[in-house]
């Protein structure tokens, strides 16, 4: 096949996101400017040259790029060549293709334009993924149909596996973000204006403020901890509604996919037969209020940028516990016909793998949570008192009360609940681990996916007979770990979940 363009659409896509770059540069030339009693004919003046310099260097940058770039699939490769100083040619086989990605903000959707990124699944360096920026969008959907076309797939019970439903959005503030939005949505507020010039917290306004709070501490905590909720509630409800809007999860020949975004449309699309397992990912207030999430334990998955917060294995929205339990038991079974499942198979019961399936560990797992909790708590009692013995507060023995207060419940409570989380399974297909409390995590393996174990044994679990298991897998994050499990329960997980791969370590007594 010839040789291809990208799509000349960018250059008006280009122009556009330059404003991002025109405003903060016109803004503080303008106040500079101001500042020197220039006058304002020759200030807008100076401001609309600038605004013409910036875009005029984007639109001959991006004409440059678009002209040194060129692309092409073949029979056997996709290539790439690119670089204007430095010419680059990469290529990436297409039997060796695993994941291709889209994405468009929304000033490219306006253009029809998508950015396709094309990866292998590695991330020892470069030349593991492509970029096509852009391409238009019915070219980049062709491209992504012909790259993951695979033969002798059976299509099964294709369709849609999940899509949105808008109550969802009741979970979205049972995150972190509620509590500490207000503060983040004030230090971007803060860099943004100061971006502009415009400094609102002077040493003058932190000092009232200061002395605001401190004259009627009873009044002005809770009222800010409430407006700090208020700001993180609805800043978590809209990154909801941006992020999984319109969002599917649905089923091809071979291949799941998952589209989503209000704004900014985001595709992946995952071959099944990459796929090594599924996590039930349970943060604690999502817990607590009855919530989780799923998300693909797969090889072929890229990492997430070092700007991107996005979990790039998510599959599923926070959404319903009993739901996540469905759709997780249907994307574990994806790959498989119904004749190699058996009917003993755990996941073929929503409740029976998740709920009743785990074996529990045993009572030494617990105490060593509870006396780790206590060493916390009195840590955190002796930090708290130090304040008040350098510089003789007064009253100042109220804050490591406090904290022994509330900390010691709270830690006993979740010890208690981080040991209820502790569990494991081995079925037929899945090894499957569950462990923590502020962030419980039910990760469920397939068998044939494991490459080896790594077994490790600190002092006190020697002494406490237990030891910590970490299967390891070319999926998902590496290894999966059985925690404090055992001895010989753990030993004997390992090797029966993949025989005769332990067996040479094992030392047999003679009978």
């Amino acid at each position: 096949m010839s040789w291809r363009k990208l799509s000349s659409r960018s250059l008006g896509a280009s122009s556009v996101l330059s404003l991002a770059i025109v405003a903060p540069v016109v803004a503080v030339l303008a106040r500079t400017l101001i500042g020197l009693d220039w006058p304002s004919g020759a200030t807008v003046a100076a401001g609309a040259g600038a605004a013409a310099l910036i875009v005029a260097g984007v639109l001959a940058y991006d004409v440059a790029r678009l002209r040194s770039t060129r692309w092409r699939l073949t029979t056997e490769r996709l290539e790439l060549r690119s670089g204007m100083a430095v010419r680059q040619h990469r290529s990436i086989p297409r039997d060796r293709v695993r994941s291709v990605d889209l994405r468009a903000d929304p000033v490219r959707r306006v253009f029809g334009l998508t950015v396709v990124k094309v990866g292998t699944g590695e991330h020892a360096g470069e030349g593991t993924e492509l970029t096509l920026d852009p391409l238009p969008r019915r070219e980049a959907e062709e491209l992504r149909r012909t790259l993951l076309r695979t033969g002798a797939v059976p299509l099964g019970d294709g369709g849609a596996v999940a899509e949105l439903r808008w109550a969802w959005i009741r979970y979205a503030p049972l995150t972190v973000w509620s509590f500490a939005g207000g503060a983040l949505v004030l230090g971007a507020l803060y860099k943004l204006l100061d971006a502009f010039g415009v400094n609102l917290f002077t040493t003058g306004t932190a000092s009232d403020a200061w002395g605001w709070v401190t004259g009627r501490p009873w009044s002005a905590v809770p009222l800010l901890v409430a407006a700090n909720v208020v700001v993180g509630v609805t800043g978590a409800m809209l990154l909801f509604a941006e992020s999984w809007g319109r969002y599917r999860l649905e089923r091809e020949p071979g291949r799941l996919r998952l589209r989503r975004g209000l704004l900014t449309s985001r595709s992946l699309t995952l071959e099944e037969r990459r796929l090594r397992g599924v996590e039930l990912s349970e943060p604690l207030l999502l817990r607590l209020g009855g919530g989780a999430r799923v998300k693909a334990v797969a090889t072929g998955l890229r990492k997430a940028a070092e700007n991107e917060t996005e979990d790039v294995a998510a599959l599923t929205p926070p959404l319903p516990r009993a739901l996540a339990e469905q759709i997780a038991e249907r994307v574990a079974s994806l790959g498989r016909t119904e004749a190699a499942t058996p009917a003993t198979e755990p996941w073929r019961s929503a409740a029976g793998l998740w709920r009743a399936g785990l074996v529990a560990h045993p009572a030494a797992a617990g105490r060593r949570r509870v006396v780790r909790a206590l060493a916390a708590v009195a840590a955190l009692t002796a930090l708290a008192g130090l304040p008040p013995l350098l510089w003789a507060w007064p009253d100042g023995w109220i804050w490591p009360a406090a904290v022994l207060a509330i900390g010691f419940p709270a830690g006993l409570w979740l010890a208690g609940d981080a040991y209820r989380g502790l569990g494991h399974a081995l079925g037929p297909r899945h090894l499957v681990t569950r462990r923590g409390s502020a962030a419980r995590r039910t990760v469920a393996l397939d068998r044939s996916g494991i490459v080896g174990w790594t077994i490790e044994q600190s002092f006190f679990q020697r002494r406490a007979g237990l030891l910590t298991l970490s299967a390891t897998t070319a999926a998902g994050e590496g290894h999966y770990d059985v925690v404090d499990v055992g001895t010989g329960d753990g030993l004997d997980l390992a090797a029966r979940a993949v025989p005769g791969l332990l067996e040479p370590f094992f030392a047999r007594e003679e009978q």
